[in-house]
């Protein structure tokens, strides 16, 4: 396939290197013309035995994803990097396996504290975090925008963005205000599965056709994911990994170029002090 004169970032995508494909759903996104990846950690229950409860057993988990973000830097013409944190699920295993919120909500700021030893270490670029997307009591939701909290004063610390899984929503102003009031530049926490509009947290929009046009009219800065999540009894979901190389076509196709740009240089850039071009080059 021919290649596209552009750097072309999936800003969230899940390689499991225990049960999926792993560096094979890499070389579908190259062969495509995908040149960058933000390699997410799968929930530990995905990749151990169980789900994470200490600072050990989230290492253990965050090795993993390391490990294949550096296999998949080898395929690709630009490179990858891992994000490490604790998906806002966890609260919910946790509490129905016996913990209560309080001590669901410690064991999961220990998992976070594991990440950002990674962050600032060098191997991991960014933090991720968030609260359910799903109803929960009033006990879990406070435990999980404490977390969120925490996750912030980390990134703040190592100086990282966070990318935040929640509930979805085209007003996230108050997480934003929650990250400043952390020391954590605005622009330093991401959406992921954003719509196309979104105030607040910079959106990583979900690749599909209606969101991507509705963010390039915004004007706003946005990045573009899949949010794969390499699962072999779920093959495909949430989209592919070819689908933002695709995506980059079509819009080159509706005359995008500026919105591309915004989208797989500017935007990391600006969030995460990525440069998109120059690993091109390399």
């Amino acid at each position: 396939m021919d290649e596209l004169d552009t750097p072309v970032l999936d800003d969230h995508l899940h390689l499991d290197p225990v049960n999926g494909r792993g560096v094979e759903a890499v070389e579908e996104f190259a062969n495509h013309g995908g040149t960058h990846l933000l390699v997410l950690n799968k929930p530990s229950w995905n990749l151990l035995d169980g789900a994470a409860t200490d600072s050990e057993e989230f290492r253990e988990a965050f090795e993993l994803t390391l490990e294949v973000a550096e296999d998949a830097s080898e395929i690709l013409d630009g490179r990858a990097w891992p994000v490490l944190g604790v998906h806002p699920a966890l609260i919910s295993q946790l509490v129905d396996d016996g913990y209560s919120p309080e001590t669901a909500g410690d064991i999961m700021r220990s998992g976070l504290d594991v990440a950002a030893e990674f962050v600032a270490e060098g191997p991991a670029l960014a933090l991720k975090s968030g609260r359910p997307h799903y109803e929960v009591d009033d006990a879990v939701w406070e435990q999980s925008n404490e977390i969120i909290k925490h996750a912030f004063d980390l990134a703040g610390g190592v100086g990282c963005a966070v990318q935040l899984h929640t509930e979805a929503s085209e007003d996230l102003t108050e997480i934003s205000e929650w990250a400043e009031e952390s020391g954590l530049p605005g622009d330093s926490v991401v959406k992921h599965f954003a719509g196309g509009r979104l105030a607040g947290p910079v959106k990583s929009v979900i690749a599909k056709k209606a969101e991507l046009r509705t963010a390039i009219e915004t004007g706003e800065p946005f990045m573009m994911e899949t949010d794969y999540i390499d699962d072999p009894e779920r093959p495909g979901a949430v989209l592919g990994p070819k689908t933002v190389p695709r995506r980059v076509r079509w819009l080159l196709q509706e005359g995008h170029e500026e919105a591309i740009h915004r989208a797989h240089v500017e935007t990391p850039a600006m969030v995460y002090g990525i440069d998109t071009e120059a690993t091109l080059a390399e």
